[in-house]
């Protein structure tokens, strides 16, 4: 989907800027540019999207749907799927993430698909059967879903929603009154539009220095950190090896399909294919640029709570990965 943002990057950085291939900077760089350029491309499309949707069905009726109808926990389960379906890594799931959160879909819901997107997708599962084989991959997919699943059930039970940030309530608010305008003057699409383009601008114009500053951090990972730096701390005989891979994993930024092979690697070592599964999924699943992403929406303590729970259940697909296999 997104190859020609790589081929432009690619063409800037060895061509234009003459940079050698292999290089820490070059890497770096190369990875600032796609990064940054599919993520304000997908900002845009969704917000632009779900400003046009959200102008037809209001944020209470959303809500109110949700809260009326018993789903029995189907809402998160849907959501873990529609992660599986959305090739996106977890920074690119984000501006999925600030669509729902507007479009007033429950946290938990939006929390469910955050966590497993990044985790589970068709290009992931494809490198899964041919690294690891079908097996593995069925109990990798199926752990995928109910880790969001779950997640998302826990953090709904916590009652987060004090702990968005003003903005994102300044944000919400804009959106139900302008809904409110919509409906009561019946407006047609054309008419809708000016004010759904300025509020596009507006949330782009707030969440742009955050984008930029966390793909940074996530370029100089991806660049600078050695694909075998952590390797000596996931060995066989260490019983807390599962929550260090997975705490380790944090600092660095990847896809599904570039961690993979990592891990096959990982694995062929002599680490336990739990281990290094988990480390797999700390590193696709949780990571710094998020976090920097995720600051303009959530305070620390949200951050913090969504973090602990995710790395909880990590920890505990570790554990099961290795017993199983």
């Amino acid at each position: 989907m997104f190859d020609w943002i790589q081929n432009i990057a690619d063409w800037f950085v060895y061509d234009i800027l003459k940079l050698e291939q292999g290089a820490h900077l070059a890497e770096a760089l190369n990875f600032f540019i796609y990064d940054t350029t599919k993520i304000l491309i997908l900002l845009f499309v969704v917000i632009f999207f779900m400003g046009i949707v959200n102008s037809y069905f209001p944020i209470d009726k959303v809500k109110n749907y949700l809260s009326r109808h018993k789903l029995y926990g189907l809402e998160y389960l849907m959501a873990s799927l529609f992660g599986v379906v959305t090739p996106f890594c977890s920074c690119s799931s984000v501006p999925l993430f600030i669509g729902f959160v507007r479009g007033g879909i429950p946290l938990g819901v939006t929390f469910a698909f955050l966590i497993t997107s990044p985790l589970v997708n068709e290009v992931a599962i494809g490198l899964f059967v041919g690294l690891f084989g079908l097996k593995t991959t069925i109990i990798y997919v199926v752990s995928g879903v109910l880790l969001g699943t779950i997640s998302g059930v826990i953090l709904q039970k916590l009652k987060l929603e004090t702990y968005l940030t003003p903005w994102v309530k300044e944000v919400l608010e804009t959106a139900q009154r302008d809904q409110d305008i919509f409906i009561a003057e019946k407006q047609t699409l054309t008419q809708r539009l000016p004010v759904i383009w300025d509020e596009v601008l507006k949330i782009l114009k707030g969440v742009i220095p955050y984008v930029l500053v966390g793909i940074a951090i996530g370029g100089l990972m991806h660049g600078y950190i050695p694909e075998g730096f952590f390797e000596k701390y996931m060995a066989k005989d260490n019983l807390f090896a599962v929550p260090i891979a997975t705490i380790l994993a944090v600092p660095m930024y990847s896809n599904a399909s570039g961690i993979l092979p990592v891990a096959q690697v990982l694995v062929a070592k002599g680490i336990p294919i739990g281990t290094a599964i988990a480390f797999m999924m700390g590193v696709v699943g949780l990571s710094l640029p998020e976090a920097m992403l995720l600051k303009k929406v959530m305070t620390l303590k949200l951050i913090a709570i969504f973090f602990s729970v995710v790395t909880l259940c990590i920890i505990i697909s570790g554990y099961v990965f290795n017993i199983l296999l």
